[in-house]
């Protein structure tokens, strides 16, 4: 069966949204749905066994609450939702969800929360039972909190041993004009203190951009960390820095090609060496925008600005553009990925959350069918 497919923004444009999986896999799940309400903005971790995927969510659009499941079966099919703490119910904004390991080996999942405060709860028991949402902990400061608009998406292993978060806030300059800043800190005690947040990067070629929630890849090969940054103002491309001492500096921000322009950016290595990237298509004049979407390249494409390899439709989103698109991420022992997000996937219906598989493999021979 030949994909029906077309080139956009400069690269082969490849449509999953109604093709259908390959014979004996899956494609869709549905991990929450409530008619009529809305649900969106998951995070997933992927726990050690490859096959046990955490998803926090919440109640609403951004809030008010954060909701658990748990997938056994590597996002086939989805637990009720899990027992959390008292705590979790109340406005604080999407949750992001990651594992953290201190020096002498503990294992903690790191639950973050955000607006008008970061705030986290702890799971020692990989994601069973939970600490109460509160303010974070400073570290050799004896005291808590600091303001974020959102919470920090990428936590990334660094080579102090300890972990580099990055995240935005949003502040009014003289003027009264909206300025959003990335911000970095580091836990190196498994997510019970972090340090004073330092601001990461500047723009002064793209004069009133509006950078935010920041994603962090680290290049095994060089320890290279590049973020990929949503443009909120909608006047730039997405744009992106890189930092070559774990965070400490970073270069300018620079404007990345049309076929990585999107909100909320999620990227990954696969198995073979290429980075999957996913997003909501906020590009201009792109045949997808609004929808749930990703980026096939190299590490040489992200870093020289290059097009890439492929785009990917995803999801086809039926609701308003901003309905899709903030989504978890894992890779499988087998190489397959699964993103988990949220999406109006009828006319008709609100938004939901939902997994989705997908390989490189079924992706390349997909591209060798394409139409004209």
């Amino acid at each position: 069966m030949k994909s029906q497919l077309s080139t956009n923004l400069g690269l082969p444009l490849i449509d999953l949204a109604d093709a259908p999986p390959r014979p004996g896999a899956h494609r869709h799940a549905i991990v929450d749905q409530v008619e009529g309400y809305y649900l969106g903005q998951p995070d997933t971790l992927l726990l050690e066994d490859g096959r046990t995927i955490l998803v926090a969510y919440p109640n609403g659009h951004g809030g008010p609450d954060t909701i658990l499941k748990r997938s056994t079966d590597a996002g086939l099919s989805w637990s009720d939702r899990l027992p959390v703490p008292a705590s979790f119910v109340g406005a604080h904004n999407a949750p992001t969800i990651h594992r953290l390991i201190d020096s002498d080996g503990k294992r903690r999942i790191f639950l973050n929360t955000s607006f008008p405060a970061m705030r986290s709860s702890l799971s020692e028991d990989d994601g069973k039972t939970w600490t109460d949402l509160e303010l974070m902990w400073r570290k050799n400061k004896w005291r808590r909190g600091f303001k974020g608009h959102a919470p920090m998406k990428s936590v990334i292993p660094i080579d102090c041993g300890g972990y580099l978060g990055m995240y935005h806030d949003h502040f009014e300059d003289d003027a009264g004009q909206q300025v959003v800043i990335p911000f970095t800190t580091v836990t190196t005690d498994g997510g019970l203190t972090w340090s004073d947040p330092i601001r990461a990067g500047v723009h002064t070629s793209q004069p009133g951009a509006q950078p935010c929630e920041p994603c962090l890849l680290r290049n095994p090969a060089d320890g290279r960390i590049v973020a990929l940054l949503r443009e909120n103002s909608g006047d730039h491309q997405s744009l992106m820095m890189y930092s070559d001492d774990d965070g400490q500096s970073w270069s300018e921000m620079t404007e990345v090609q049309p076929p990585l322009t999107g909100s909320r950016h999620i990227a990954r290595f696969s198995p073979d060496g290429r980075i999957v990237v996913t997003m909501r298509d906020t590009a201009t004049d792109s045949s997808t925008h609004g929808d749930f979407v990703g980026w096939v390249g190299t590490w040489d494409d992200l870093i020289h600005a290059k097009p890439g390899q492929y785009r990917l439709r995803l999801l086809r989103n039926h609701g308003r553009p901003g309905d899709t698109g903030y989504a978890g991420l894992e890779v499988l022992p087998d190489g397959s990925f699964v993103s988990t997000t949220y999406c109006v996937m009828a006319p008709t219906e609100s938004p939901l959350v939902v997994s989705l598989r997908f390989d490189l493999d079924e992706i390349d021979q997909l591209a060798t069918n394409l139409d004209g």
